[in-house]
């Protein structure tokens, strides 16, 4: 089965013609030793939202790099920053240790509500129902908090389905008052969220990961599939309405570590999912910050592919995020549509990488022709795993 996969990702391999891609600039967010912790933006407005480890959130142009301003007034880390607001493309959310779930306009870098959760609460996800377009939920310290988020009144608190740090909340689009919530404790929870909401009647199902959970996504036809990745670093792909595991890939790490000549995959950062090919990458990074794009097969024969783009030059330690350029607002700029998308690490540092559009090309992208483990290479002195 090893050749098997070996081969089929080979295939695979061949039949991508990988874009040149190159380094366009990186942005150097402070003067000290901050992290960047996640970038986010919308398809609506252009710009994109920066949290650092300082407990603040920058905003800059998604086109030029232009830095925009600054949104201030969580205590504490940041968790999560989106711009889910239905209706409202201008409103940032963000959720902090802090136990506050602020909004900002990003129009003015001003907070325009507050929801705060119960006395030494952390809150570390939320998620927005689009089809209600009132129903806020949180993920906190192994509850689930509820809000009317128009009128900030709170509604409901579900304390019975984990017992450890519910890491991400999702609802589900395409399936009305579904929701997904993560957990440290290694469970995956499906909710109904219709009608008056509590823990005897809301939960439909449990899945069992098995250890702790880092993050999840949907993806697929309806969005019926979920790919969850761990603290340890194993990937899984499940189909959530029928509580089934389809592929467990304990070794995720080494599968892509093997599939390349640049090191050992020390960690992963995420998966990124294009619908109109079906096509699943997880994104897996070395301490060095070098990334790779591999594509995952989790379907017969299951495996993890030589990558179809790599990352290099840009950033000097962990990678946190990354925002590809389809989740940005593309404006009217031709220079723009060459942007492949944005990363940020614990160095400080935002990279914003070109496609070959571009004419400002950097060898700071290699093609997987030239990263792709001979299976006559040798194995390499591989590095501790990231912790």
């Amino acid at each position: 089965m090893e050749g098997e996969d070996e081969e089929m990702c080979v295939e695979e391999g061949n039949r991508n013609i990988m874009r040149k891609l190159g380094l366009r600039n990186t942005i150097q967010t402070n003067f000290g030793e901050d992290y960047v912790f996640q970038i986010a933006s919308s398809q609506e407005i252009p710009a994109m939202a920066v949290s650092l480890s300082t407990n603040i959130i920058k905003l800059y142009s998604p086109e030029t790099g232009q830095y925009l301003g600054d949104c201030k007034g969580h205590s504490n880390t940041i968790h999560e920053i989106s711009f889910s607001v239905p209706s409202s493309p201008y409103i940032l959310h963000s959720c902090s240790s802090d136990g506050t779930i602020r909004g900002w306009d990003t129009r003015i870098f001003k907070q325009v509500s507050l929801l705060r959760g119960a006395s030494s609460q952390e809150i570390f996800s939320f998620s927005f129902e689009q089809s209600s377009g009132n129903l806020l939920a949180a993920g906190c310290n192994s509850q689930i908090l509820f809000w009317d988020w128009r009128n900030s009144k709170a509604l409901a608190c579900l304390e019975d389905s984990h017992v450890d740090d519910v890491i991400q909340v999702k609802f589900v689009p395409e399936h009305k008052n579904r929701l997904i919530s993560a957990s440290v404790d290694g469970l995956l929870c499906i909710f109904d969220t219709e009608g008056d909401i509590n823990d005897e009647n809301q939960l439909d199902s449990v899945m069992n990961v098995g250890t702790s959970i880092a993050k999840v996504g949907l993806f697929g036809d309806r969005s019926r599939k979920l790919w969850c990745l761990t603290h340890i670093e194993t990937l899984s792909v499940w189909d959530w309405e029928d509580s089934l595991k389809e592929v467990d890939f304990q070794d995720a790490r080494t599968l892509a570590s093997d599939s390349w000549n640049l090191g050992h995959v020390d960690y992963f950062v995420d998966c990124h999912y294009n619908g109109a090919d079906d096509k699943l990458w997880v994104i897996g990074g070395t301490n060095d910050g070098t990334l790779g794009y591999f594509p995952v097969n989790y379907k017969n024969p299951k495996a993890i592919c030589s990558p179809d783009a790599v990352l290099e030059g840009g950033h000097s330690a962990v990678v946190r995020t990354i925002l590809p350029s389809s989740a940005v607002h593309m404006g009217s700029v031709g220079s723009f549509g060459s942007i492949f998308g944005w990363t940020g690490g614990e160095d400080g540092r935002l990279c914003c990488w070109l496609s070959d559009e571009s004419a400002q090309i950097n060898p700071s992208w290699i093609s997987n022709s030239l990263v792709m483990k001979s299976s006559t290479n040798q194995k390499r002195h591989r590095h501790h795993p990231y912790h």
